[in-house]
This record gives C-alpha cells, structure tokens and sequence, in this order.
C-alpha cells in the first residue's frame, strides 16, 4: 500500500504529543506524494474543522471580545509571529481589519509586527496576538512575555493550550491538528482560519466554512498548470514574488516556501518596489510570479502589475502569476510565458478572506511541484542534510 492510499484527507490530523513536545523530524519519503502533498489535500476538511472549533469556543469568543474592547478604548492590536507564522500574521491583520470596518469600528490601530523586533519594542498597552504553530517559538513566545510585562493584554492562536505559548496567553484560541511537514502548509492556513472565525463573530457577519473550504480546494485543483509553471522556474538562479495589498502577505509566504522547499534563492517586493532599482540585477535566468487576488481596487493593481510584466518581458525574466479568475482574461497572456494559476473569488466571502485563503493551496501546489521538478524534498527543509541540520543547532533551532 502506497503512502498515498494510506492518507486520507478528510481524517483529522494529530495534535502535538502528549505531553507537548516540538514536532519529531517528518519521516522521509524519497518521492512524491510528500507529506506536504498530503497537507495541501487536507486543508479543504481543515478549513471546516477548525472554523467550526473556534466559532464554537469560548476562547474564540473572548478573542474577539478583546479586539473590539481594544479598539473601544483606542489602544492598538498587533499581531505577531516568526517564519511562516509571521506571514499568516499579517493576512490576519488583514482579516481582522476588514471584520472590524464591518462590524462599525475602521481605524482601528492594527498591524502585524515581527515577533523578535516586538520582543525589544512591546506595547505598553492594548493587545498582542501571538500566531506560533507549535507554540514552542522562542522569539514569538519571548514578545508574548514582553507584552505582558509592559501592560498589554496577551493571546495566542496555536495548536494546543499545553504549548509553551499556551502557558503564557491570558487567551488561547486552539487549532488542534498539526502540521505533518516542516514546510508548513497546514501551519500557515489554520491561523488565518481560526482569525477568520474570530472575525465573523467580530463583525457579526455569519461565515459559511463549506465555502472557505470550496475556495482552498479550488486552488489546488491545477495540478498541469503548476507543474508546468515549476518546469519553467526550476532552472532559475533566482525567483522574485511580486504582490500588491492584501496580496502581500501571500507573496511573502510564497517567497519563503520556495526557499524552504525548492532551495532556489528568492526575494519578496511590492509591484511598485519591483520598478524602482532592482530590475539590473535581473535577467533571463530570473523567474518571477505575480499574485493578484486582493478584491479592493483592482483596476489600479492591475494596472501596474501588467506595466511590472511588460518590463520584466523586455528584460527577459521568466513570468508567471497566480491570479484572480476576475482578472485573467485583463492581463495579457504574453506577459506570462511561464503560466499562470487561477484563484477563484467567492463574492459572498470578505475580500481579504478571499484574497489570502484563495491563493493558499495554489502557492502551495506551485511549490511543492517546484520541489519535484529540482529533485528536492520538501518536508525537511534541507535539515536531512547534515550542514543545515547544523546551521538550525547554531540558531537555536
């Protein structure tokens, strides 16, 4: 029986052991499918899982009761978080922000903020979110500390209340199954999944989970299109991700998910950014993928992003895009020899849920398949390798 017909996506995944412990190493599969293959298959059943287990919870009701009474008393939000962790902070800004316009509160002051520069510089006031997988991250857990000794409320969405993080939190929102790979793919999508519920009962909206997990189920479906994306990208020296808005924190995760899995060297920058000096260090041995999904003013991004192309196509970059089905036929093909992978837009969900969870699974399936096409596996972020096992011992990792 292979390791394929064993899984099975719609099984809840583990929690962590018992008694907590960090993840083991992920077993090794010499082939596809990876364990990040699996994770990727599972996200649609996660997806109703864990907005069902937070919208339920008391913990995720207090969540929710605590953005609004910070915002009522005009302190700040700010959400943190390490690595992946960190990108899916900033898309629950996003998330969070949106629900707060709906609900009668915009302006609110909410950003995301890297755990370790928190840790240094925490609030004296209001609110910090920790977002730790595991809940074992020692920088994440290091500013939850921080805030709390200098007066800010404390929480943390992460895998189980008997965590680390868990012990330090004045609220703990659980997502309860774990991640199988070390090339977290579960572990970006369940934060955003449990701010998505907070997020309803923040702006009193009802969420329908059938149709968040129709949209990441969606995404992964293209499995021709991305493996033919990753055999035009996989002979790059190195890959630059370009997004603007909500889109941002996709396009980062995308960066560092290429790294971790595909080992080719890449670097994030806004649409905007991308023309402004960086086009002479690039060249026909550069790839570069567009992700354009944000709902909110999109006639402008496209505007630019298509002018970005036009210059990355006189210059010779190898193009792709992972885009809004609203926008497909808008941008011109030749602009993106490499491919493109189409994000479905459910209308009835908030534009930024649509945005991050609609390009989840096909920035996923994008890299996995680029792992496949370089020889690489995945699920070990190159801690296989004696040196990179080492050079995580040396940071503390």
């Amino acid at each position: 029986m292979t390791a394929e017909s064993r899984f099975d996506p719609s099984a809840p995944l583990p929690g962590p052991p018992e008694p907590w412990a960090h993840a083991p190493t992920p077993s090794r599969r010499d082939g596809p499918p990876y364990h990040m293959t699996d994770m990727i298959a599972a996200e649609p059943a996660v997806a109703r899982r864990i907005i069902a287990r937070v919208a339920g919870s008391a913990d995720g009701a207090a969540l929710a009761a605590a953005v609004r009474a910070a915002v009522v008393a005009g302190t700040p939000i700010v959400v943190t978080g390490c690595g992946t962790s960190e990108t899916a902070a900033m898309g629950i800004v996003e998330i969070l922000r949106e629900a707060l316009s709906a609900g009668g509160s915009p302006g609110a002051m909410l950003r995301s903020e890297q755990a370790f520069e928190l840790a240094l510089d925490p609030p004296a006031g209001g609110l910090v979110i920790g977002i730790t997988h595991e809940g074992g991250t020692g920088a994440t857990n290091a500013a939850l500390r921080a805030a709390r000794d200098a007066g800010a409320g404390a929480a943390v969405v992460t895998v189980s209340r008997r965590s680390p993080a868990g012990g330090i939190a004045d609220i703990v929102v659980e997502t309860g199954e774990l991640d199988q790979s070390w090339c977290h793919t579960i572990g970006y999508v369940s934060p955003m999944l449990a701010a998505t519920a907070v997020g309803a009962a923040v702006s009193g909206h009802d969420l329908d989970a059938d149709r968040v997990a129709a949209l990441l189920a969606a995404g992964a479906r293209d499995e021709a299109g991305a493996e033919r994306i990753a055999s035009r990208l996989a002979t790059a020296t190195h890959l630059l991700v370009i997004a603007s808005g909500v889109d941002r924190a996709a396009g980062r995760e995308l960066t560092l998910k290429v790294e971790e899995a595909s080992w080719i060297p890449s670097a994030y920058r806004d649409v905007e950014t991308i023309l402004h000096g960086h086009l002479p260090a690039t060249g026909p041995d550069t790839g570069l993928i567009l992700l354009l999904a944000d709902r909110e003013r999109r006639a402008e991004r496209l505007a630019r992003a298509t002018q970005a192309l036009a210059a990355a196509r006189v210059v010779g970059i190898r193009t792709a895009a992972i885009i809004a089905s609203a926008l497909d036929s808008a941008l011109p093909e030749e602009l993106t020899p490499a491919g493109r992978l189409i994000v479905g837009d459910d209308p009835l969900l908030p534009a930024p849920v649509a945005a991050v969870l609609g390009t989840a699974t096909p920035l996923q399936l994008l890299t996995e398949r680029l792992a496949r096409a370089r020889g690489t596996n995945p699920d070990q972020i190159r801690r296989d390798d004696p040196i990179y096992r080492s050079a995580a011992e040396a940071a503390g990792g």
